[in-house]
């Protein structure tokens, strides 16, 4: 069972997040897309912190003794499944990168052969 302070500090908390959020949001510092998983997290622990049963029943269904176990379980679960989804998109960023980076290069190769009077051995073909 969630005692009285640990539900008022879990909606205080959300609460202010979700208000950064929506400043983030409002400056273009986060994309919406990307806010969607932060505001769902809120409004979960906003949830759990006025139906608390909700919560109870979920941590005896998981045989976690502790509501306050289960919401710190749930909490890290939900954060490394964020970073993983991160982790990968990180990684085809830095796959296009340097795709990107090595055609600007071929180009500007090839732009210096023209300027100086070299022909491609493609063009000659």
């Amino acid at each position: 069972m969630m005692t009285t302070l640990f539900r008022m500090v879990l909606i205080i908390v959300s609460v202010g997040t979700f208000g950064i959020i929506v400043q983030k949001i409002r400056r273009s510092r986060m994309r919406i897309e990307d806010s969607i998983f932060w505001v769902i997290l809120c409004l979960m622990f906003v949830v759990f912190a006025l139906f608390p049963k909700v919560a109870d029943g979920l941590a005896a269904l998981l045989g976690i003794y502790s509501t306050a176990n289960f919401l710190f379980l749930f909490t890290i679960f939900i954060l490394l499944m964020k970073l993983f989804s991160m982790s990968m998109t990180i990684s085809t960023l830095e796959t296009k990168i340097k795709e990107l980076a090595q055609e600007m290069a071929l180009e500007k190769t090839e732009r210096r052969a023209d300027e100086n009077g070299e022909f491609r051995e493609n063009e000659e073909s």
